[in-house]
């Protein structure tokens, strides 16, 4: 059974880019590195794609594998694949947790999403994302708005069933 990013919360991050990872999403990014062994540091891909994006995506290895399946599916030299193949493999780059639970963001990421003195990380099941707190609560909006157009009484799990088949 694969495990899944769960949770969110506000780390500090040092002026050097230091960040501690949520211990329990160090947990997944472990059993997700097929390549991990005791001794060795979990590793996984940081997306950050071009300006349209206003966050960190990071992915296990196993997970990062599965897109890179699905990207080499898909026509060689057709325009999906390339904007695709641009985002997942030239805008990313590898990294990994060391041996105090602590990521370094690079100053060219850290200054793409604004972070500074804390970082927000919300799990997405099989990823998670790295914000700017205040990007976060202004992006956040649209979720608020989804739910706040569902008819008085809906139960949220009914969004479930408009994802079936996908």
């Amino acid at each position: 059974m694969v495990r899944r990013f769960r949770g969110e919360g506000v780390q500090k991050v040092d002026t050097k880019g230091r960040v501690s990872i949520p211990a329990n999403y160090r947990v997944v990014l472990r059993d997700g590195d097929p390549n991990w062994s005791e001794g060795k540091l979990p590793e996984f891909i940081i997306v950050y794609g071009d300006h349209r994006r206003d966050f960190l995506e990071c992915f296990t290895i196993d997970s990062a594998n599965e897109v890179d399946e699905k990207i080499a599916r898909m026509p060689r030299g057709s325009r999906q694949r390339r904007a695709l193949e641009k985002l997942f493999n030239g805008q990313s780059l590898p990294a990994s947790v060391d041996e105090t639970g602590r990521i370094v963001l690079p100053a060219k990421l850290r200054q793409k999403i604004g972070i500074e003195g804390e970082a927000y990380f919300l799990a997405m099941g099989d990823t998670f994302q790295i914000w700017k707190p205040d990007t976060f609560e202004t992006a956040d909006s649209a979720v608020d708005e989804l739910l706040d157009s569902m008819p008085a009484g809906s139960d949220i799990w009914t969004l479930l069933d408009d994802g079936e088949g996908e």
